[in-house]
């Protein structure tokens, strides 16, 4: 199995209404326009503010993707023809096993996590979150063939939370003082996952969702 960063990144996943498409400095400016919207639900979220702090939150996701840390991506509504958001694959983990791999050995990562996400004012409960995390959950599990994906959040984030619930992740539990929180302090992160085995029916639900 090789999954070298040439193999992870870049990237594209394009769906009926929604193209995941590897993240670049060209996306910017379209980027700045949807953090600029409303950033009345980005108090608990990364959500870089003016066009400087965009361009070093690009060029840092890039890096983290050099390196093989990361798959990012500008989440694009096609209809509209607009960014309208950022997310990406990260923590990605090789396993070491102490013997041969038990079956079926994934053909990229062990486990990814979900996570870096954001979606302008406009694009939130809407048919954009739905396919976006569709397209990378089976991406991860079909292509990949991970054995287990990652979810995770402010512990107070309830918006958040109900939309990871929502795509079929269960709940794992609270680690406390995990990290520092993006509105000052620190933060309790809350940890959520998806198994193989679970996947089928999560997929299942996704599509259904969008079909209406």
């Amino acid at each position: 199995m090789d999954s070298s960063p040439a193999l992870l990144y870049p990237l594209t996943l394009d769906g009926e209404r929604v193209r995941m498409e590897p993240l670049a400095l060209a996306h910017v400016d379209g980027l700045v326009a949807a953090a600029s919207e409303s950033r009345d639900t980005f108090g608990l979220t990364q959500v870089p503010h003016g066009r400087d702090a965009m361009a070093a939150y690009v060029d840092e996701a890039l890096a983290d993707a050099a390196r093989g840390a990361a798959v990012p991506f500008a989440t694009v509504d096609k209809a509209r023809g607009r960014v309208v958001g950022s997310t990406r694959f990260g923590n990605i983990e090789r396993w070491k096993w102490p013997g041969p791999p038990v079956p079926p050995v994934p053909r990229g990562p062990d486990a990814v996590e979900i996570g870096w996400t954001w979606l302008a004012p406009s694009a939130q409960r809407s048919h954009v979150n739905t396919e976006a995390k569709l397209l990378m959950m089976a991406h991860a599990f079909d292509v990949w063939g991970i054995r287990r994906l990652t979810l995770k959040t402010d512990e107070r984030n309830a918006r958040s939370r109900a939309n990871i619930e929502r795509v079929g992740c269960r709940f794992d539990g609270v680690l406390r003082a995990h990290g520092p929180a993006w509105d000052g302090g620190v933060r309790n992160t809350a940890f959520y996952s998806m198994l193989a085995s679970e996947w089928p029916a999560a997929r299942d639900r996704l599509a259904a969702r969008l079909r209406k």
